[in-house]
């Protein structure tokens, strides 16, 4: 199969469980139509081939990127402006996506970063509580909850035979060492190497982004 049948199956079945604790709601934009619809779109125009690839995995989706749009580290902005995919959604961006196309575009364009990798998130699907977004590890009942579902996606995503040499984990120090301590146990990849989150970095480290695009594309290169 081509890679963009593999990731579209992944999404579309993906099984999480029914129910999460203390008022946290699953964010699942793939089941809806239109969201799904994009995400092929955008998936046949990348990944219409058979080419090995690595992965980034960032923590998990938040609802202004990749809860829109349903590709990861892309809001609808991006979702035209830099890959020229058609959408419904409103021509919003989110501060993650401008500094991952930054470096996208550093790198040499879409084109050439998605021939190259994949970025997915250790949980494929996000999490709201109260109207916000919440990580996977910010609380301890959810993180028990989900950590099968957690190692399930990974070993699927291990299954389309992505590169084991080395895993690009964005965003941080507790996402960096939950995946250490799944990989302990599972042996997916050789190498995990980190880099800060990118909303981190707009956040609080904006005069320093061309450093931080530079350390990007060290890794990438």
């Amino acid at each position: 199969m081509l890679w963009s049948e593999d990731i579209l199956s992944f999404y579309k079945n993906l099984n999480p469980p029914q129910k999460l604790p203390n008022g946290i709601q699953w964010l699942y934009p793939q089941k809806e139509e239109v969201v799904i619809g994009v995400v092929k779109q955008f998936l046949q125009k990348f990944y219409s081939d058979k080419k090995e690839r690595k992965l980034f995995l960032g923590i998990n989706p938040g609802r202004f990127g990749a809860g829109v749009t349903g590709v990861n580290f892309t809001a609808a902005k991006q979702l035209t402006e830099d890959c020229g995919i058609a959408h419904p959604f409103k021509m919003k961006s989110e501060l993650s996506a401008e500094f991952i196309y930054e470096v996208i575009r550093a790198y040499g364009g879409p084109e050439i970063f998605y021939s190259n990798y994949f970025i997915g998130s250790v949980c494929p699907l996000g999490f709201i509580k109260a109207g916000k977004n919440i990580n996977y590890y910010d609380d301890k009942d959810l993180l028990k909850t989900v950590e099968r579902f957690i190692t399930g996606s990974i070993n699927q995503l291990m299954m389309m035979n992505f590169s084991n040499d080395v895993c690009i984990c964005i965003g941080g120090e507790k996402n960096f060492k939950y995946l250490l301590s799944l990989n302990e146990k599972n042996q997916w990849f050789k190498q995990i190497v980190s880099l800060p989150h990118p909303r981190f970095i707009m956040q609080y480290k904006r005069k320093q982004k061309e450093d931080y695009i530079k350390t990007y594309l060290k890794i990438l290169n």
